[in-house]
């Protein structure tokens, strides 16, 4: 089959690579039909995340079971079904208690020896615990089945984002960071009620399609600057909820910046550059709580998903760009270049 490798920084190719088969009695084969490129991939492709010549990448996924091992129960062959962006066996007592990317026997899409999701298929190790099975009928909707792609990654991402940062019904919420997971942030907190949403971002079309998901404000400064707008728009208290979802040191000082006294942050921007950002006695001294890390979507997906089939929550434009296999060189460029906000893959 053919599958998307990294072998340097930018360089991104399209090979040939042995199929996948099943190894083990809980596995199964998904033929992908629908990938694509996360903002976190992009740090493998500048070089700031260490991967090894002709390592898989991809970590988002949806597509058709075309195989399964002897002990698959959940799937079988021809159900359509979207993966989170971590596997985990769903028994272990991680995986009972919500936190399925602690799972003991977990691992993630493109690890050495893996398989990632930017290819033709993909081997699913416990196929119980991972896969989601999707009704059928979406297969034959375009936005719908794009809208069912973010659960495998950005949507449950910005949940786990507004969830740490303790959005409920009645707050003023902030967003750092205008990219995917960032906008799906504005949505996951429109969902749990927040009455005010502040987008910081600069990108005209992006704090666009944050207002269309629920943005009262944007805010389009950087730094100290974006600190004092925020305030100014807050009485000078800041946010009762802070989402970070850029992961950088400039982005927690921000975040830590503009949140109120009392209040919380919830960062799952994957952390990259010198350091934290993070001033402990500031954070003492306001009392200020900072949960998050990495999302565990595979346990938000049975709570998002009816709201996705639905229509009610619809995160499908977040999606600007749509390529084939082979397009997914450029694609990574176009989303290096800020000239594209998340990639589409279709096989």
């Amino acid at each position: 089959m053919r599958a998307t490798v990294i072998h340097a920084p930018h360089d991104i190719r399209v090979e040939e690579v042995p199929d996948p088969v099943v190894q083990r009695p809980g596995d199964a084969i998904v033929r992908v039909v629908l990938a694509c490129i996360c903002g976190s991939d992009l740090w493998a492709y500048r070089g700031e995340a260490a991967r090894k010549p002709g390592q898989r990448i991809g970590h988002e996924f949806l597509g058709v079971v075309e195989e399964t091992g002897p002990e698959v129960t959940e799937v079988r062959r021809g159900d359509l079904v979207v993966a989170p962006f971590m596997w985990s066996d769903g028994v272990c007592d991680f995986c009972t208690e919500g936190l399925t990317t602690s799972c003991e026997h977990g691992g993630f899409w493109g690890s050495v020896g893996h398989d990632g999701g930017q290819g033709e298929a993909v081997r699913v190790p416990h196929a119980n615990g991972t896969l989601v099975r999707l009704p059928a009928e979406a297969a034959s909707d375009d936005r719908l089945l794009t809208a069912l792609l973010t659960l495998s990654d950005v949507m449950g991402t910005g949940h786990h984002a507004a969830l740490g940062a303790g959005v409920r019904p009645g707050s003023t919420v902030a967003v750092v960071g205008d990219g995917a997971v960032g906008l799906c942030g504005v949505l996951a907190a429109r969902r749990l009620g927040a009455e005010r949403i502040i987008a910081l971002g600069r990108h005209e079309t992006r704090t666009a399609l944050a207002r269309r998901f629920g943005a009262t404000d944007v805010v389009a400064e950087r730094g100290q600057a974006a600190v004092e707008t925020v305030r100014a728009l807050t009485r000078g208290q800041g946010a009762h909820a802070v989402i970070e979802a850029v992961g950088t040191e400039q982005s927690m000082r921000t975040a830590v910046g503009i949140t109120r006294d009392g209040g919380s942050i919830g960062f799952v921007g994957v952390p990259h550059g010198s350091g934290s950002g993070l001033d402990l006695s500031e954070m003492f001294d306001r009392n200020i709580a900072v949960r998050g890390g990495v999302a565990p979507v595979r346990a938000y997906i049975p709570e998002l998903l009816p709201e996705v089939l639905d229509g009610t929550l619809d995160p499908s434009p977040v999606f600007d760009l749509a390529v084939d296999l082979d397009g997914v060189p450029g694609g990574y460029k176009a989303m290096d270049e800020r000239a594209a906000l998340k990639v589409l893959m279709r096989n």
